[in-house]
């Protein structure tokens, strides 16, 4: 029992770092595409490899050079007296011309120009774009039964700039939205994946024989619905036995008032 016990845990540790890993983005200012952080994990973004001359990172603010923020870096490493782009932020180290963020902030996303001074030439800027986004949280599938023969199917999950897809037992469904309607016959195992630029996550449930629900009531809502009808007849028999007693009162008042006259004549 103790080794099952060693071996799950070993098992959910390589799970762990496995799932860590999967949102440890690699960037690089060559690229011509977005660069995609991850929020909250770790962003390594690779320079260009070149050590003979001095880089300066600026990260463009309303595109007005005098507010832009700027690390100088020389020899792969920042220099600490000319870098306010990471200032007072110890998650961030430069080494060996890579910048390593861990963890990744809303702020991180921007526009960075890299500027490699040449004091013989023209210096020479690189641009790139770098997004933040959160990862795909858990993925949750409910199915509602309604009573016109189809099956509502909703998935929902938590994340930025998410993109859901649907499968019935392997054949692909409708995309782009959070729920979808399905047949009542539908038998078999549904899949709803959720992925966004930087992670991806799923979850399959099995469809469930709706033929019941969709015909008659449940019990629950047939208990409520005769209890509703008892109070009503109660409360309406209570009103005709009031409304009967008054009209004998009246009746017997009536009566009493009537008799010294008759009496008298």
């Amino acid at each position: 029992m103790l080794e099952l016990r060693k071996i799950m845990l070993v098992f959910g540790l390589l799970l762990i770092l496995q799932t860590a890993a999967c949102v440890e983005r690699f960037c690089r200012f060559t690229q011509s595409d977005p660069c995609y952080a991850a929020l909250g994990h770790k962003l390594n973004l690779e320079m260009v490899d070149d050590s003979k001359h001095t880089l300066t990172i600026r990260k463009r603010i309303n595109d007005n050079t005098q507010d832009d923020l700027i690390c100088r870096v020389k020899n792969g490493t920042k220099n600490l007296n000319a870098c306010d782009l990471y200032i007072n932020r110890p998650e961030v180290r430069i080494h060996n011309g890579t910048v390593m963020i861990n963890p990744v902030k809303r702020e991180d996303s921007g526009s960075y120009r890299l500027r490699l001074n040449n004091p013989g030439g023209a210096d020479t800027f690189i641009d790139l774009q770098v997004n933040v986004e959160a990862p795909v949280g858990s993925v949750n599938v409910s199915i509602t039964c309604s009573s016109n023969q189809m099956r509502s199917v909703s998935c929902s999950s938590e994340g930025d700039q998410l993109l859901y897809s649907w499968t019935l037992n392997g054949d692909p469904l409708m995309d782009g939205n959070t729920s979808i309607q399905i047949e009542e016959e539908a038998e078999g195992e549904i899949t709803c994946t959720v992925k966004n630029h930087i992670s991806k996550r799923q979850k399959t449930v099995s469809t469930e024989d709706c033929s019941v629900t969709s015909s008659s009531p449940t019990t629950s809502n047939w208990v409520s619905q005769s209890s509703m009808l008892v109070i009503y007849l109660m409360t309406l028999f209570a009103l005709l036995g009031g409304f009967h007693i008054y009209i004998n009162t009246q009746v017997r008042k009536e009566t009493r008032r009537s008799k010294p006259e008759d009496e008298e004549i």
